[in-house]
């Protein structure tokens, strides 16, 4: 398989998730602009489904401009993210069914922590078939945000058990660390045209 049939079908995985989030908005029934108001939550976490899973294609699409092939392992890495993320409209709809409830917070936490590990684990076996010296090495470099990451989720999911908001406010916080661009592969590419 090439990297290109592989990018394409993450590309449509994606969609159908950002679709499937998007449908589980339900129009209020009344014309008044007060009926918004009970969706405001469950816009919210919308946004931040949608944000998550937008800087997974983002990154995903920026990384695979530094790979030059893919084997078998790559492909299982990367359905193993694609599972993760396919949970996110899921937990989106738990939470705001259950207004939050603290179990639910956790586990919107648990799948983000799962799609993470997943995207860590796609970039070692990308690391393992190019080399350590190879444009992706190097653009990946320490991946300081993915560590960072992985730390808050894990300390996040326990405190939706001690107060849910601070786990949302938690998990907002790794969607703003990621939404600066990620210069490293950026850089790489512009490397490469000069």
């Amino acid at each position: 398989m090439t990297k290109g049939r592989l990018e394409a079908f993450t590309d449509g995985v994606i969609a159908v998730i950002i679709t499937i989030m998007v449908l589980e908005l339900k129009v209020p029934h009344d014309a008044d602009p007060k009926a918004l108001m009970p969706l405001v939550p469950v816009f919210l976490s919308y946004v931040l489904s949608f944000v998550f899973t937008g800087i997974y294609w983002n990154n995903h699409h920026h990384m695979f401009h530094a790979v030059h092939h893919v084997n078998g392992a790559t492909l299982w890495a990367n359905l193993h993210l694609l599972f993760w993320l396919s949970l996110v409209p899921f937990v989106t709809g738990w939470m705001d069914e259950n207004h939050f409830a603290a179990v639910t917070v956790a586990a919107y936490g648990l799948v983000l922590l799962g799609a993470a590990c997943a995207y860590t684990l796609l970039t070692r076996v990308l690391l393992a078939s190019h080399g350590k010296d190879s444009p992706l090495a190097k653009a990946l470099g320490k991946d300081f945000k993915g560590k960072i990451s992985l730390a808050i989720y894990v300390a996040a999911i326990p405190l939706a058990f001690v107060q849910a908001w601070i786990s949302g406010g938690l998990y907002v916080l790794v969607a703003a660390i990621w939404l600066c661009p990620d210069r490293r592969f950026e850089k790489l590419l512009d490397e490469a045209k000069a």
